[in-house]
């Protein structure tokens, strides 16, 4: 049984899959399972999965229907947790690479602190390598200083460049149909860990091309975001802790400001899409003020998009405020 499993998602990648196997190949912790799981890949990836399963023992190859990145890390968890009795997983993103100590390093981090979850830095590139060559400590940090972002604001929300322990897995997946899974997923896995062994060292490499989804044309699905702060809400709400409440419904904010600016510039004024974002963000503005959540001046650009008259009223208090402040001065 391996020590590890990677679970690597493979649709369209014939042009990235040998860097990022070869690179998992490389690994100085020899003691894993590579897990490809072709996403009925039109292309050869699927044929590619094949010729290196062959020449490797440690290499599983699952051919499936279609159903996206997050069916196919469900289909990797499902085989790693139940055929390899891997204590680990970690995933890896097929036209991503990591360098050679990426697995001991997130491993020997996360044992040596005593930690279900370790991560590591990532460095984004159009295709150069940028091997680290000097020592990066390792720092303990709470799953709400990580979240957060409190000390180190580079690493990403993402699966990838993480070490999971199984226990945090078992109940753990990513929903499907959903163009932003990983929203809905990582947040739980870091507050199921509790505390994380974080190291800044840069050995995973994320692979930024034109056609990432990032990079796209606005579409409708990025509000799957949405729904997935709705969720993150309601669970930091139960927790009782307003200073993440705070800080997800700040992100919240940005988010809606960000696709509202992106929606307008690429739809029609009187699209129906564009009318039930309008909708939701004044439901979130309202929601936000009652929680006390919203700050006049920082969010003075979407209070006066979609709240005007709020706006317009809370200048008249501040202006008329300040008239009788300068006038009477002993009153403050």
């Amino acid at each position: 049984m391996a020590q590890t499993g990677i679970i690597v998602p493979v649709y369209n990648a014939e042009t990235f899959l040998s860097r990022c196997v070869d690179s998992i190949l490389c690994q100085s912790n020899e003691d894993y399972t590579l897990i490809l799981v072709d996403d009925e890949s039109p292309d050869g990836s699927g044929a590619i999965c094949d010729a290196y399963a062959e020449k490797d023992k440690r290499i599983k190859v699952i051919h499936q229907k279609n159903g996206g990145a997050a069916a196919a890390r469900n289909a990797g968890m499902d085989y790693a947790l139940k055929n390899c009795g891997c204590q680990w997983l970690t995933f890896v993103d097929s036209d991503d690479w990591v360098e050679p100590n990426y697995l001991k390093t997130l491993y020997d981090a996360a044992i040596g602190n005593g930690c279900k979850m370790s991560a590591c830095g990532f460095y984004e590139t159009t295709g150069e390598s940028h091997l680290a060559t000097e020592e990066w400590p390792v720092e303990l940090m709470s799953a709400k200083a990580y979240f957060c972002g409190k000390i180190h604001k580079s690493l990403t929300y993402g699966p990838c460049n993480k070490l999971y322990h199984r226990s945090i897995l078992e109940n753990l997946r990513f929903p499907t149909g959903k163009c932003v899974e990983d929203e809905y997923f990582i947040y739980r896995a870091i507050f199921a860990a509790g505390t994380l062994a974080v190291t800044m060292a840069p050995l995973y490499a994320y692979y930024s091309h034109p056609s990432s989804f990032t990079r796209s044309d606005w579409s409708p699905k990025r509000l799957d975001a949405w729904d997935a702060y709705e969720e993150q809400l309601a669970y930091f709400k139960g927790l009782g802790d307003g200073e993440l409440v705070r800080f997800r419904y700040r992100g919240y904010l940005e988010n809606a400001m960000v696709n509202w600016k992106a929606a307008s510039e690429n739809l029609p004024k009187d699209a129906p899409v564009l009318r039930q974002m309008k909708k939701r963000i004044r439901s979130l503005l309202r929601r936000a003020w009652k929680d006390g959540c919203l700050d006049y001046w920082i969010d003075h650009e979407i209070l006066s998009t979609f709240r005007p008259l709020w706006t317009r009223g809370y200048c008249f208090y501040w202006e008329t405020l300040q008239n009788i402040r300068r006038r009477f001065p002993w009153l403050q």
